[in-house]
């Protein structure tokens, strides 16, 4: 859970609904539900972040109580399988390795802004607690739930917030709640993934009908799915957020302050610059991977090309998580979507 523990700011809730935030188990024995029984802890929805965490670390207890916390430093191909290098020096021989290590080297920051200080320029991702922005001015790029989140969240912690978005308009999740007294036909339409709009959220829900898709279908699909767009919760708390819609910016110069220039023709000066750019997939990126093994790897802009059973063309090296998203479609990107990824591939290990 480090990343939504050391990477996500404080006061944040998670975007996806209360169904699609529980953690995979194939008995669903830990549930949210069954965490508040345990813990007496009650949990609202949206589901805050302190809380997902603290649910996280309880199921970890529950599931895998014994964990080794050394940082494997590299993980290089012998004639058998694979030499995993720990932080400690301690080098250990294995048959097989999965990765499911999260999107946190993917942080997507534009050429434009990558040169740039980060005492001036950085990527949401990069911050706990945005208390320390309180009477700053701070412009945000992007228009998803990170860049809408995040500028909630400094307007309410005391800073001046204007948002700079690329698209003509916003998007807001929340129609399917419009729909959901009509029960059978939005179950019809929706998936409890909660991922994409209706209709497509049922496919996308079955990553083995993604799969078989034509690319040419595949990429589209994909796209809809996972548009910038925040939930229908954050309209109410972005009262008071400068919003400029269909523009982009450059940085014209720097001193104590970044000054911008606006596609609109306007010049505004920030005291920071906040990336809500969301992130890349780049398994290079993956500073364990050798590059001998990184290059062995076929990928496909940056994703590993994956086997139905989750192995990359390396044998014996599998991939769960975002970095799936390619082969098996946008579902794999949420929490959501380990259910699937984790039992394809246990049942193709069982089976030996």
């Amino acid at each position: 859970m480090s990343f939504w523990q050391e990477q996500m700011p404080k006061g944040m809730f998670l975007r996806s609904g209360w169904r699609a935030s529980y953690l995979a188990d194939p008995d669903l024995a830990l549930t949210l539900e069954a965490y508040q029984a345990s813990c007496g802890e009650k949990v609202s929805t949206p589901v805050p972040l302190d809380r997902f965490v603290s649910y996280g670390k309880w199921f970890q207890q529950r599931v895998a109580p014994q964990l080794d916390t050394r940082l494997v430093e590299k993980v290089t191909p012998n004639s058998r399988g694979f030499h995993l290098f720990l932080e400690d020096g301690e080098t250990l021989s294995v048959d097989r390795v999965i990765v499911a290590a999260g999107i946190a080297p993917f942080a997507n920051i534009p050429q434009e802004f990558a040169s740039l200080p980060k005492e001036l320029v950085s990527h949401a991702s990069e911050h706990k607690d945005f208390c320390a922005f309180r009477g700053k001015t701070v412009g945000i790029v992007g228009g998803g739930q990170s860049a809408l989140e995040s500028a909630a969240l400094l307007k309410e912690a005391g800073a001046d917030v204007q948002v700079f978005v690329r698209g003509k308009q916003l998007h807001f999740l929340g129609w399917r709640k419009r729909i959901m007294q009509l029960e059978l036909l939005f179950k019809m339409l929706y998936s409890w993934t909660d991922v994409g709009p209706a209709g497509l959220s049922q496919l996308v829900s079955h990553p083995d009908y993604f799969r078989v898709l034509p690319r040419m279908m595949q990429d589209p699909i994909a796209r809809r799915c996972i548009r910038p767009a925040g939930a229908g919760w954050l309209r109410n708390r972005l009262k008071g957020v400068q919003l400029h819609l269909d523009t982009t910016v450059r940085v014209a110069g720097t001193n104590h302050s970044l000054h911008l220039e606006v596609s609109d023709g306007s010049k505004r000066s920030v005291d920071h610059l906040l990336l809500g750019t969301g992130y890349k997939i780049q398994v290079s990126k993956y500073r364990f991977l050798s590059p001998g093994l990184s290059s062995s790897i076929r990928q496909a802009h940056g994703y590993p090309v994956l086997k139905e059973n989750f192995e990359s063309s390396v044998p014996g090296f599998y991939f769960l998580g975002a970095p799936a998203a390619w082969s098996f479609g946008p579902l794999m990107r949420f929490v959501a979507g380990a259910g699937f990824g984790c039992g394809r591939l246990a049942a193709s290990m069982a089976r030996g």
